[in-house]
């Protein structure tokens, strides 16, 4: 056990990934997924995690060996590159803000729905009880947020996304798919059904999110890796990656073991995971909660980090988490992330709406570190090799064509 919680509180700037990667619109999206398409979009989460180890493993090398940060270099490099980190900066802010807007909207739902298991009479209090819980929740990140220290932010992390991992994975005993369902999930397909783009593209807007990418660099710094950490930069690379994959592949089999074939709708957050108690009991149903739960609050940090790290970066290339302007623009984030407990909107809907709004400004994060890796002048003999180029390569066309469904699914949903 000792070694166990050693090696846990030794997961290096990867816990960040897994923090901005797995939230509740992560969550959302492998629920509706599983309960609505079964198994079929796993080779989609598949490629999304290839493509996201090998992306992050490529923001950590550049960051060792030249010493810079993402945006600070693309201004720099870059054609354009002015231009290009602005709306960046724009397009990730704006997605991860409207991600916070979710998350937030869905933790206060489902700690009101856990509160409420036990005690129903607050049912008849939801509205105001929503609220309170969201407030004190984002109120508590924001306090954490302003001691402004790197390992404390890490360590709170850490915290979150073993709960969070242990109870999926825990879950998944009670509740998985068969062996031939899992097997066919990885033959390329869309569903021909209304929603069916939507949730491809909501799918890689969460798995392959470009703040992931662009902070990797910034938390190499926070953590004080360089040379001499290489090594650990690739494994903790993989790893992230590997257990986006199995933490996401679990959930997306406990919805499809539980909903798929009941052919249940999911309308809310209580009915995203009610279908487990009548299957497992209540455990099952209180440890999905907490799983849900600890994603939504371990990509709260993240998201409430993101806007004022990037904006820094692309100034001065520094970590900077005491500055007057990182605690104003958390503070208005924080603020915002308000809109829906307050506004009482369908906290899923708007999660998986955002998560498709993060595949736009991909293409742009994937091609810029694709020029500068190469760059033999930044990178001397530590420049891309041919296989990081392939994959890096295939990344790029596969965020471009969802990209493209991503405006395909938002055309169709305005028309």
């Amino acid at each position: 056990m000792s070694k166990l919680i050693k090696a846990v509180l030794g997961f290096g700037p990867g816990i960040f990934a897994i923090g901005y990667t797995i939230g509740t619109g992560s969550v959302t999206s492998m629920i509706v997924a599983g309960s609505t398409f079964g198994m079929q979009l796993l080779w989609v989460l598949l490629l999304s995690c290839l493509f996201s180890g090998a992306l992050i493993y490529a923001y950590g090398n550049f960051a060792l060996v030249t010493g810079e940060t993402a945006l600070h270099a693309f201004r720099k490099y870059l054609p354009y590159g002015k231009l290009i980190g602005i709306a960046i900066i724009v397009g990730v802010t704006f997605g991860q803000w409207n991600s916070l807007i979710g998350i937030l909207g869905i933790s206060s739902n489902i700690i009101f729905e856990l509160l409420a298991l036990y005690f129903p009479v607050l049912s008849q209090y939801k509205y105001g009880v929503v609220i309170a819980i969201a407030a004190v929740v984002i109120g508590v990140m924001y306090s954490i947020l302003l001691i402004g220290r790197y390992s404390l932010f890490e360590k709170v992390l850490v915290f979150f996304v073993s709960i969070m991992g242990i109870s999926f994975i825990v879950s998944l005993v009670f509740v998985h798919p068969l062996p031939v369902e899992v097997a066919r999930g990885l033959i390329p397909s869309i569903p021909e059904v209304p929603g069916g783009r939507m949730m491809v593209a909501a799918f890689v807007g969460t798995t392959m999110a470009a703040a992931t990418f662009l902070s990797r660099p910034l938390f190499i710094q926070g953590k004080g890796w360089t040379m001499d950490n290489q090594d650990q930069q690739k494994k903790d690379a993989i790893l992230a990656a590997l257990l986006v994959f199995v933490v996401s592949g679990s959930i997306m089999s406990v919805a499809h073991g539980a909903l798929f074939h009941e052919q249940r709708p999911i309308t809310d957050v209580l009915g995203m995971v009610d279908a487990l108690e009548p299957i497992a009991g209540r455990l099952s149903l209180t440890l999905f909660f907490f799983g849900t739960l600890s994603a939504g609050l371990s990509s709260v940090f993240p998201c409430l980090l993101i806007a004022p790290l990037l904006i820094e970066d692309y100034r001065s290339g520094k970590l900077d988490t005491r500055s007057t302007q990182f605690r104003i623009i958390t503070g208005f984030a924080s603020v915002l992330a308000l809109t829906i407990p307050v506004l009482g909107f369908n906290p899923i809907r708007g999660q998986l709406l955002t998560q498709v709004f993060n595949v736009f400004v991909l293409p742009l994060v994937v091609a810029g570190i694709i020029v500068v890796i190469n760059n033999r002048k930044l990178m001397g003999a530590h420049a891309a090799g041919g296989l990081l180029n392939t994959i890096l390569g295939l990344a790029f066309l596969f965020s471009v064509m969802i990209s493209y469904n991503g405006i395909l699914a938002i055309r169709t949903q305005l028309g």
